[in-house]
């Protein structure tokens, strides 16, 4: 992959990089040279990205040309808008509290190059912040407050801004960063196409275990494309994808969500989608959405404080409330009587105006079937979890109790009408993967919810296709991502 270092002069870069060409801005936007070359990878450090001027025209003409900018038409926005710092200051405060724990001012600027800085304590920091706002030299402004260290501010520098003692520093930097061995970043293998695959290690009850994402990865590979795991700290990179498959639980107030629409804008191919996570994530969304499309569910209500004592007399006892935003049966309550109601409402309403409370039906399983692409994928039976009426235990002793056994029969096997239950459900919310939950009662089937991350590991959803589920997966990701790069050529 070609690499450029655009400057207003070639002078502010001053000591040549092997396998690296430096270039004047005016040169790469006229000369037909440029237009033509193929998965170039840019480094834009001109004087100035505003709106209009010679480094927005580098950028911009750089995505136009499918070459890959650093920094994006979307960092230097995200630079500008103020929410959006603070939004990454509120994500990163612990680190930044920890790292600048020791500094005995009220102000502390902290240069970033290609991610590192010259003091290795703030090393963390630095990366972190590149990865948020990836543009290659940064400078970001901190001041303590009464409650801690505040990002107040967050500014790209030009090459012509660095100082002389620091260009060492900054050569080594960029060196090791055009290289691929900054931060254990493995050069990839020649493919097609890139597919970024986010997903969270720490986290004990993951979307997709490790055998599984292996599996995935083996079935892009299979199809030309090139798919790494990514983690939170990867936001900046993902500019160097095609795609990018979020394998992270997603909530629209987290990281997952800003990946999704930072992807988007980048281009990528997207699952999950933002619209998607927008509308799987709140329960009164999805509520709403079947309820207005007459998609079978048990009788649902989307209860505030004036209509709250309908509940009773609506659904009975007992009843199941709901807080909007639960998820793996999270703030997801069933209530036996009305003491037991009033005391969940209380709770839940602390931190939302509406919630959803639905009739129960009990079941000894839930049916989860797979949909992909409006087509139907797998079909799981989840049994409930033991002497538990949901199919998570959220406060099981051990592993072993906390969830109930499962069954995964062919899709074409499952019942016919929980199916088409499920496909009229998830094609309401896109064209994505999700998995949806059915519950039979009565010979009849009921919509519970749309989950737009669900869970897919191995030796269990992936009983049936084996290896061909993934295969399926990915073949979406590859006819999507072709489709999109014709539609550009």
């Amino acid at each position: 992959m070609p690499i450029l270092i655009v400057t207003n002069n070639p002078k502010d870069w001053p000591a040549p990089i092997e396998n690296v060409e430096v270039v004047d801005a005016r040169a790469y936007l006229t000369n037909p040279a440029y237009s033509e070359m193929r998965g170039v990878k840019l480094f834009n450090l001109c004087r100035s990205y505003r709106y209009q001027t010679t480094g927005y025209y580098v950028s911009l003409l750089a995505e136009a040309r499918g070459h890959k900018p650093q920094p994006s038409i979307t960092a230097i926005q995200d630079l500008k808008t103020q929410a959006i710092v603070r939004l990454v200051s509120d994500d990163l405060d612990d680190l930044i509290q920890h790292s600048l724990a020791p500094i005995k001012s009220d102000r502390f600027t902290l240069s970033i190059y290609f991610g590192r800085n010259l003091a290795k304590r703030y090393e963390r920091l630095s990366l972190r912040l590149f990865n948020q706002f990836q543009a290659p030299l940064l400078r970001a402004n901190f001041a303590r407050e009464k409650d801690g260290w505040t990002l107040r501010r967050l500014g790209a520098i030009a090459a012509n801004e660095v100082p002389e003692t620091h260009w060492p520093f900054v050569i080594q930097a960029a060196t090791e960063h055009f290289a691929g061995r900054r931060s254990g970043v493995r050069k990839k293998v020649r493919a097609r196409f890139d597919l970024a695959i986010l997903h969270n290690p720490e986290d004990p009850y993951p979307p997709s275990d490790p055998k599984a994402l292996k599996k995935f990865i083996k079935a892009a590979e299979s199809m030309e494309m090139s798919a790494e795991l990514i983690t939170r700290d990867d936001y900046g990179r993902l500019g160097e994808f095609d795609g990018l498959f979020i394998r992270d639980t997603t909530f629209v107030n987290r990281y997952t969500y800003r990946f999704s629409r930072r992807a988007v804008s980048e281009g990528l191919v997207v699952i999950d989608d933002p619209q998607s996570i927008v509308r799987c994530t709140n329960k009164v969304y999805l509520a709403e959405m079947l309820q207005r499309s007459k998609v079978p569910a048990p009788k649902t209500l989307v209860v505030h404080k004036d209509n709250a004592a309908t509940i009773a007399d609506e659904l009975g006892f007992p009843c199941v409330l709901k807080k909007p935003d639960s998820s793996f049966s999270q703030g997801v309550a069933k209530v036996e009587d009305s003491e037991e109601l009033a005391s969940c409402l209380a709770r839940y309403f602390e931190e939302s105006d509406l919630v959803v409370a639905q009739a129960f039906l009990p079941t000894t399983f839930d049916w989860r079937i797979g949909i992909l692409d409006r087509q139907p994928l797998y079909a799981c039976k989840y049994f409930m979890a033991p002497k538990h009426w949901q199919i998570i235990r959220q406060d099981a002793a051990d592993h072993n109790s906390r969830y109930g056994r499962f069954e995964t029969v062919p899709v074409e096997l499952a019942p016919r009408k929980a199916v088409a239950a499920a496909l009229k459900a998830a094609n309401l919310v896109g064209d994505g993967l999700y998995g949806v939950d059915v519950k039979e009662s009565g010979g009849a089937y009921y919509v519970i919810e749309v989950n737009e991350n669900p869970n897919l590991d191995a030796g269990c959803e992936d009983s049936i296709l084996k290896e061909e589920l993934y295969r399926r997966i990915m073949a979406v990701f590859l006819r999507r991502i072709e489709k999109r790069k014709a539609s550009v050529a």
